[in-house]
């Protein structure tokens, strides 16, 4: 045993056996205890001639039967009964306008705390289908109050819910007032749920072009090295951005001023991009639920954006669209994508 790997285990939590050997099977760690799962990473099978229906249709079923199932359920819970009514929105007021603050507020606090307090407070699964060993920072500089979480639970209250309410309610005040297109759900049922199976799709590029901007000389350190000091990211360092990438990063919703919408879709659009990171930052690739069977336990689908807070220039995106297969950013997380990422920035003069 080498000293690194005798040092890693100290630090790890006694496992059961069946989980240990499920980790095992699945993945692997290396000596530095980071734990990687043995399949390389694959785009959906859409873009691919031939075509494979059955993959494309696997694909399909866990699209629907997902997070933006979950997503889904809770736009549609907020926009019958915790949003007011568009005649109430035709003017600006602090009558509505607040308690759509709160409730963004009250929504995030407990979502994020449902990921972070098992895995990062009472460390139930200890580092099992952990990506990084250790924990939240404490006493560094890189983080408000020297405090990781603080600072991530800051910029996500403090920033990130009052941008995602400015957009929310600045939209719902134009469809009041005429300025976007409304459907209904009388005339447009079928545009309206098409949209909403969108929204995932529509966010893939979005995410890229923003993201890809912020990585840009001009934006990274002054706006974008805040998210980057995450470099062991848990759920709360999805939202933890600065003030100018928020409004980059719910800036989606503004389509809706070219494409025609209902209120829903639009809730829905801002729910996915307000709740998504945290399980995208999760930084454990399973979450072991209690009472479930090892293959029903959760899966964080968060290993390809792991890989873009470890090497920063890669997986600018992980959607629909093979984004970074087409402009050549693409890790799968093998050996052989690393060699090719630190040739592909040695060419640009990256040390």
């Amino acid at each position: 045993m080498t000293n690194c790997e005798l040092c890693y285990s100290h630090k790890v939590r006694p496992l059961s056996l069946a989980k240990a050997v499920d980790e095992e099977i699945l993945g692997h760690r290396n000596q530095r205890g980071e734990w990687a799962p043995r399949a390389p990473l694959e785009y959906p099978p859409i873009f691919v001639w031939p075509p494979k229906p059955r993959k494309l249709a696997t694909w399909f079923r866990g699209y629907l039967f997902s997070w933006n199932l979950l997503y889904a359920v809770i736009a549609l819970g907020i926009w019958l009964f915790l949003t007011p009514s568009l005649e109430t929105a035709e003017s600006f007021g602090t009558g509505w306008v607040l308690p759509i603050l709160i409730r963004n507020a009250v929504i995030v606090v407990v979502f994020y705390s449902l990921l972070h307090i098992p895995l990062y407070v009472r460390r139930s699964q200890g580092e099992t289908f952990k990506y990084k060993p250790g924990w939240p920072k404490i006493d560094s500089r890189l983080f408000l109050f020297r405090n990781q979480t603080r600072d991530n639970v800051f910029w996500t209250l403090c920033s990130g819910v009052p941008i995602w309410t400015a957009y929310e309610c600045f939209m719902l005040w134009a469809f009041s007032n005429g300025h976007i297109t409304s459907l209904t759900w009388d005339a447009d049922a079928f545009w309206i749920i098409l949209l909403m199976l969108l929204v995932p799709v529509w966010r893939d590029p979005h995410f890229f072009v923003t993201h890809r901007l912020l990585h840009s000389r001009a934006l990274y350190r002054r706006f974008h090295k805040l998210h980057h000091s995450n470099t062991n990211p848990g759920p709360w360092s999805g939202l933890a951005m600065h003030p100018v990438e928020h409004v980059l990063y719910f800036s989606g919703v503004l389509i809706h001023f070219i494409v025609p919408a209902s209120p829903v879709v639009l809730i829905y659009q801002l729910v996915h991009s307000g709740l998504a990171p945290a399980p995208g930052h999760l930084g454990y690739e399973k979450m072991l639920v209690p009472g479930l069977r090892d293959a029903r336990q959760v899966n964080s689908e968060a290993f390809n954006h792991y890989l873009h807070h470890k090497y920063f220039e890669c997986n600018y995106s992980d959607g629909v669209f093979p984004l970074d297969k087409w402009f050549g950013t693409f890790n799968d997380g093998s050996p052989e994508a690393r060699a090719a990422m630190q040739e592909r920035l040695a060419r640009r003069g990256h040390t």
